[in-house]
């Protein structure tokens, strides 16, 4: 039996953060602390002190726990980790989980790449962002493809220089092959100069350019060239326009502001860099009535940038918040440079501030109801599941699974996340069944399930080892809920594999119709109907045609390779490496098909004897 008051005694006198625990063991806040033992204490003292979400707090906390660390920095590391894993249900939550893209230069490689990124990493690249909208950065790319004649491959340089042919890309004039030794290191990165000038906001120089190359086309009458330079020009030239400089520093700044309304707040986030406006974005955040503004925006702040990769040297607030110095630290830790936190009441910044707060105001009013209908279909959905189920925790994170093979070749497994009522597609997983001998989805489900989840005892694991510095892991953030394809005797399987694992977590199977419609779920032996139409049914339905959409997509694509590679395989004299030569050549069996035998002889590492080979086999 937990002793409240005895475990108080105990608390020590370090920083460290604490988890308050409800009677099912749910842990329902957590919290930082300099001093532990002073903070924890306040809570089960007079209650006259306390804000009203604190007092309905405290009567359900039957026991807690603390993790003591070294600093007050490391600390705000641990709690903002440990909201995001737990989503506690009196910590003000983050709704929206949104991974912005960013255009990545590898400016560390003699031949450096440009594509389109949503991680960050310290790998000494140039990354430009983060961009609100996906399509207009592959547009952007699409540009600067057509523009500079760069590379788009994988190939690692300078080693594989010379090892193969220049590929399409070369023959089309849309990249100067190095991998061929056809461009020097000086003249590629004077290229990637022109590029990154461009992504700075530079497109004078580049606008001049096209004017030129277009005018010298319509004049030896290559009308078709000289219109798709004219397209180019008016793609940068939309770009230019999407790019509105607001500030003559060129700095890199966010602008934060909000507007509340009962239990929610919309949070409004201006995206500058290098001085222009690149985009804007809105937050909901859940659980503030009876918060003050500054509690609010601090709470945004910390959830906002754990999150984020991206930290700009300056944050610009509407509100001054209590833990503004250890942010500050933190995020310049993050940053590798010293980032400023800045609450301007005059000037320049303060009107960026009253336009994001204007705009956050707006927003409200014009998605109110549409965020509402949107939280009936994904939280109000999750919450007719818990009820139906009769679960005493919350669902947010739900995993699904589902097997697919044909007469057992190629059995494949697929995972599918939802958090929030919403598919997190970055956590998607893909299984190829190793171990399990023609078309058992029993034991290629068993296979799937231990394999996912001793990867999550292994990473979290390495995670309490590490202190939670760590960030969580592909496979370590466990699901509320498994949803599986199939009936008891799946779920049975499944209930197995956790036991054996010492897991503790709700299944339940997926159960279909004769029509092969989604028909209600199978949870501790009974099938609970959910009424069809409601949000939950649909939810369900949602998420069991997306972990089949998934697993069969798997399939069908490494069904497709190994049927190519059967047919090549009956070719006499064509082995492996020649294999892979004729497909980089030709890039389809097809097209092989119809080669000649001189352009069968022109393939790399085919003789003449080889060639007849494959024109024979085809004829």
């Amino acid at each position: 039996m937990f002793d409240i008051q005895e475990e108080l005694k105990k608390l020590p006198d370090k920083p460290g953060v604490y988890l308050m625990k409800d009677d099912s063991d749910t842990i329902i806040y957590v919290g930082k602390a300099i001093n532990l033992k002073n903070r924890v204490r306040q809570y089960f003292q007079s209650s006259r002190n306390h804000s009203p979400k604190v007092q309905k707090m405290v009567p359900q906390i039957k026991e807690f726990e603390y993790i003591v660390t070294d600093s007050e920095l490391e600390a705000l590391i641990l709690e903002c980790n440990l909201i995001k894993k737990h989503r506690p249900k009196y910590n003000v939550l983050l709704k929206d989980d949104k991974n912005y893209p960013y255009i990545k230069i590898t400016i560390q490689e003699d031949f450096p790449r440009v594509f389109l990124t949503r991680k960050l990493t310290k790998d000494k690249a140039k990354y430009f962002g983060p961009y609100t909208d996906t399509g207009a950065v592959r547009e952007t790319l699409d540009l600067i493809h057509k523009v500079w004649p760069i590379r788009s491959c994988n190939r690692v340089l300078p080693r594989d220089i010379g090892k193969e042919r220049p590929c399409l890309n070369y023959h089309i004039g849309q990249c100067k092959a190095p991998c061929a030794g056809f461009i020097s290191t000086q003249e590629y990165h004077a290229v990637i100069e022109e590029i990154l000038e461009f992504l700075g906001g530079k497109y004078e120089p580049i606008l001049e350019q096209l004017q030129e190359k277009m005018e010298k086309e319509a004049q030896e009458l290559n009308f078709e060239q000289a219109a798709e330079i004219r397209d180019q020009i008016q793609n940068v030239q939309r770009l230019a326009q999407k790019q509105k400089m607001i500030h003559a520093s060129m700095e890199d700044q966010d602008i934060i502001a909000f507007a509340r309304a009962h239990d929610e707040a919309l949070v409004q986030v201006f995206f500058i860099r290098g001085g222009k406006l690149i985009g804007r974005e809105h937050f909901l955040l859940d659980g503030v009535d009876e918060m003050t503004r500054g509690e609010v925006m601090n709470s945004f702040v910390k959830q906002f940038y754990s999150g984020t990769p991206f930290i700009p040297k300056e944050i610009i607030l509407q509100e001054e918040i209590d833990e503004a110095n250890i942010i500050q630290a933190w995020l310049s830790d993050k940053r590798g440079q010293k980032v400023y936190i800045r609450v301007p009441r005059k000037g320049e910044k303060s009107k960026l501030v009253e336009l994001a707060a204007k705009n956050a105001i707006l927003t409200l009013e014009q998605f109110g109801e549409k965020i509402k209908r949107e939280q009936k279909r994904t939280q109000g959905a999750l919450e007719e599941i818990q009820h139906a189920l009769g679960l005493s925790q919350e669902i947010y994170r739900i995993e699904a699974f589902d097997i697919s093979n044909t007469q057992g070749f190629e059995s494949v497994g697929s995972m599918v996340v939802f958090e929030g009522g919403k598919p997190k597609r970055n956590d998607y997983r893909k299984f190829k069944i190793k171990f399990v001998t023609g078309p058992n989805d029993y034991a290629s489900m068993e296979e799937v399930l231990r394999r996912r989840f001793i990867r999550a005892l292994e990473e979290r694991k390495e995670l309490e080892e590490k202190g939670f510095e760590m960030e969580f892991g592909k496979f370590s953030n466990l699901p509320d809920l498994i949803l599986i394809d199939g009936g008891k005797g799946q779920v049975n399987i499944a209930e197995q594999v956790l036991a054996n694992l010492d897991l503790s977590i709700p299944i339940c199977g997926m159960v279909k119709d004769d029509r092969h419609r989604t028909r209600g779920l199978m949870y501790e032996n009974k099938e609970i109907r959910l009424p069809m139409g409601t949000e939950g049914m649909k939810l369900v339905t949602r998420i069991q045609d997306e972990a089949h959409r998934f697993a069969i997509e798997y399939h069908r694509k490494l069904r497709s390779k190994q049927q190519i590679q059967s047919i090549l395989d009956e070719i006499p004299g064509i082995g492996p490496v020649r294999r892979k030569a004729l497909l980089q050549h030709f890039g389809s069996v097809n097209k092989i098909r119809e080669a000649t035998m001189e352009e069968l002889k022109k393939v790399d590492r085919m003789n003449e004897k080889a060639a007849e080979s494959v024109y024979h086999f085809f004829r």
